[in-house]
């Protein structure tokens, strides 16, 4: 695996979103008993096996078994279509587990990773990059990737311009307008920050970046003119060229990354042991129904992983790019994301008062 890595920001906040105190302030109250280790794992969490992910609680009244169990997907593009995209896994997962299954729509990374940590999520797919928050900060323990039986599925870092431009190569994206997705993304900014230098472009000081919100924004705004470049993650791109939402021949592409892991999923820390094994035998048997496999660019299963070896990558792009999964991290990018959404938000008003 390449030492190289994406990191997602998928966080696009709504405006007004608050996240509570009780992620990003105040310190846990329900701190990890007699933890000899945690690791870089909130105080709320331990990790004395060192997996690097949550260990399950050592009292068993603390295991939770819910009646309903909640499902979500990372929020990316619309997030109406993997509603409908996962609707067949839910009976699945609803028939081995016995348990109802709703679907829980979030809107941002940060509230995806705050309903975790409150309870209120039990099972859930993280872009690339949110999953370390989604780890060190929601408890989560990552256990599938979508893939094929040969391995996971992947994904690249892409750079697009125009085709029509006279952009060629990374180093004429200097002093152009290029769009980064979000703070917490891996391939639309982490990534970038943590490469493009060894290219001879570094973002922020040789191009003036703006944040998209997402991935199909950033490739929307390049078509459009309102950027003259943008990474994004190739899979998003592709799914946006089959489902002729642009066409490839409007583009190019002046730089391709070494392959990441896609989206993770996995379950809430603390679930019943019984409840999780259910839970895993549900993942690693079902098999995408030819709908889900166009979907999902041929998937045609979820393939097992860790995060302590998956996600190595990963987390080296993070570091690399001084990018901490902690509260004051994540309590960042929800402050830039509101800030976005606030300028959004007067820019339409703005717009509409003047038509």
């Amino acid at each position: 695996m390449s030492h190289f890595g994406l990191e997602f920001r998928p966080i696009k906040l709504l405006t007004g979103l608050v996240l509570s105190s009780s992620l990003l302030l105040g310190a846990s109250t329900a701190l990890a008993d007699d933890c000899s280790y945690r690791g870089v794992l909130d105080d709320k969490f331990c990790d004395e096996n060192y997996d690097l992910v949550a260990d399950l609680p050592k009292d068993s009244s603390q295991w939770r078994d819910p009646s309903t169990l909640v499902f979500t997907y990372t929020p990316v593009e619309d997030p109406a279509v993997y509603k409908d995209a996962f609707s067949d896994f839910q009976k699945y997962l609803s028939e081995v587990t016995g348990k109802k299954v709703v679907y829980y729509t979030v809107h941002s990374n940060a509230a995806e990773v705050e309903a975790l940590r409150s309870g209120r999520l039990h099972i859930a797919g993280f872009s690339t990059g949110p999953t370390g928050y989604a780890v060190n900060l929601g408890g989560l323990v990552p256990i599938a990737v979508k893939g094929t039986e040969e391995s996971f599925q992947g994904y690249n870092l892409i750079t697009i311009v125009r085709k029509d431009s006279n952009m060629m190569k990374m180093t004429d994206l200097k002093g152009k307008v290029v769009a980064h997705t979000s703070a917490s993304s891996n391939s639309g900014n982490l990534a970038p920050r943590a490469i493009f230098p060894a290219l001879g472009l570094t973002p922020d000081k040789d191009y003036e970046v703006k944040y998209s919100g997402k991935h199909d924004q950033s490739v929307m705004g390049v078509l459009s003119g309102d950027y003259d470049a943008a990474p994004v993650a190739s899979d998003v791109f592709k799914r946006m060229v089959d489902a002729k939402r642009v066409s490839k021949d409007d583009f190019r592409i002046i730089y391709t990354s070494p392959r990441f892991p896609t989206s993770s999923f996995g379950y809430a820390y603390d679930l019943n042991p019984e409840l999780v094994e259910k839970i895993k035998k549900a993942f690693f048997t079902f098999r995408f129904p030819p709908e889900m496999q166009k979907t999902f660019g041929g998937a045609d299963r979820f393939f097992p992983v860790t995060y302590k070896e998956d996600w190595q990558v990963i987390r080296d792009i993070a570091h690399s790019s001084g990018t901490a999964y902690t509260k004051a991290g994540l309590k960042q990018l929800a402050e830039a994301d509101a800030a976005k959404a606030a300028a959004d938000k007067r820019k339409k008003e703005a717009a509409s008062k003047s038509q």
